[in-house]
């Protein structure tokens, strides 16, 4: 079933395309209630930011290659990344005072789903850039080629080598990337929504 794209899919189109008026609007309107959310607990002006940009790169990226649809309104699904993910840096710095904002916006259900659906995509992608550190060697090179270039050919002309071998290699390493993947502890909370 097709979903179909809120209004605020606007937001989402301007990061794909870099549309300043549109994200310096998307900045005007959201950013205020991230800041202060983060001021009220244990951050900083530039701590905010830094979780702005973050929230906003993560959200670029499931847009552009998981062809995300944004099916509610931004604002609360913003806030709602922001806030776990501010959430889940003090934690990591073991910092215990949080105040809990409930009132800055309300959350439905469907925001709720949107966003633990780009958190675990953003968890599932960086084990995988983990995991691929980790296969190393020629491996690594040839997969990063090949997930950048994508027509083998060019991917065999760069490594001179063959194009059949080239295409074995790469079914090879992303068979062994795969089992890195799926053999970490963090592979199977990512799973389920």
């Amino acid at each position: 079933m097709e979903k179909k794209a809120h209004a605020d899919q606007k937001y989402i189109v301007a990061l794909l395309n870099n549309d300043n008026r549109v994200l310096g609007e998307l900045y005007q309107k959201f950013s205020g209630k991230i800041v202060r959310y983060i001021l009220s607990n244990s951050g900083n002006y530039d701590d905010a930011q830094d979780i702005i940009q973050e929230t906003l790169i993560t959200i670029y990226h499931q847009a552009k290659e998981k062809k995300f649809v944004l099916t509610c309104p931004f604002e609360a699904y913003f806030f709602l990344l922001c806030k776990r993910k501010w959430l889940n840096k003090i934690n990591k710095k073991d910092i215990k005072k949080v105040t809990v904002l409930l009132d800055i916006v309300s959350i439905t259900d469907e925001q709720e789903r949107i966003a633990k659906e780009t958190e675990i995509y953003e968890k599932r992608t960086s084990l995988f850039e983990e995991k691929l550190i980790e296969l190393g060697g020629k491996c690594k090179e040839l997969l990063d080629i090949a997930f950048k270039i994508k027509k083998m050919e060019k991917v065999a002309e760069i490594l001179g080598v063959t194009y059949g071998y080239a295409r074995k290699k790469k079914s090879e390493c992303i068979g062994k990337l795969t089992k890195m993947v799926k053999s970490s502890s963090n592979y199977n909370n990512l799973t389920t929504i």
